[in-house]
Parts: structure tokens; sequence; C-alpha cells
């Protein structure tokens, strides 16, 4: 009998990529002409956060446009940014704190379980271990499946497929 294969979703920062966008996007803040004297900058705010600074809301929002690029170039999922419509202002200086998602929550893992119940292979089991999802079928073919039809779901977490086995 073929013993069964699995795999995990998960959803992790690649923590190393966002530092580097952000080295990169405090870069182009520092020298670009438009941003000169607007007091523009970008700086990590505890582990799992990202600040930016401006004078002017404008400005806030266009380092966090700067910033989106340096993900993208850097194959990071926008997904795991969660910034608030608003910049907070403080005396004459805009914030815009943004967090960093990283986990499933048990409500999208949840999600993602009935999605591969309802419309994937018939013998697939899906298993929520914390803030990660086990798939395992006894066919691998049918775990491929289930990889595409969850990719090709519109979820608002930005997943990875990890210990295929």
């Amino acid at each position: 009998m073929a013993a069964e294969s699995s795999f995990d979703i998960v959803s992790k920062l690649d923590r190393q990529e966002v530092d580097n966008a952000l080295n990169q996007a405090a870069k182009e803040l520092s020298q670009r002409f438009d941003f000169r004297g607007t007091g523009a900058q970008i700086t990590w705010s505890g582990e799992q956060g990202v600040e930016l600074r401006a004078n002017s809301e404008e400005r806030v929002n266009a380092a966090l446009e700067v910033f989106k690029e340096k993900l993208i170039k850097r194959n990071v999922s926008l997904k795991i940014l969660d910034a608030p419509d608003e910049p907070k202002v403080s005396g004459k200086e805009y914030r815009l704190p943004v967090a960093l998602k990283e986990g499933i929550t048990s409500e999208d893992a949840k999600k993602i379980s009935k999605i591969i119940r309802d419309e994937g292979p018939k013998g697939v089991k899906a298993q929520i271990q914390g803030d990660e999802l086990r798939v395992s079928s006894k066919k691998k073919d049918d775990l491929q499946a289930v990889m595409s039809l969850v990719k090709g779901k519109d979820l608002d977490v930005a997943l990875q497929f990890v210990n295929y086995r």
C-alpha cells in the first residue's frame, strides 16, 4: 500500500528580502529629487512592522508606493502588508505604521480547508496545525491539483507550499 504524501501551506516572511527592500527604499527616498526636504524616511518598527514618515500625507503614500515597488522586484507578495488608510499626524509629521502579516489565521485556515474539501480531489485531507495547514493524500497528482487550486483562489494571505514529500 502506498504511503501518504503531504505538504504544508504556510504564510512566512522572507525577512532578509523584506529588509533588502526596506534598505533599497530608504536609499531611494534619500536620493530622489521629489523627496528632498520632505523628511521622508522608512524604518523598522519592531520585528513585525515598518514605519514611514514624511511632512505631508502625499509624500508618506508615495514612500509606501516606493516600498511596494521594491518588494515586488524582490518577489515578496504585497499581501504581507497591513497598512492603514490614513497616516497618523504627529505635529508636522505624518506617520504610517505598516504591519507585516505572518502566519495563517484560524479563519483563513478554515476557509482554505473548506475550499480543498469542496473543490479539491476526493481523498485529500487538510489538517490545521497552529498557523499552518497540512494537506495529505495518497496520490501526488492530487496534491499538485490542490496546489493549483489554492494558488488560483484570491485569498488575502501570502501563501507558500513547503515540506512536499
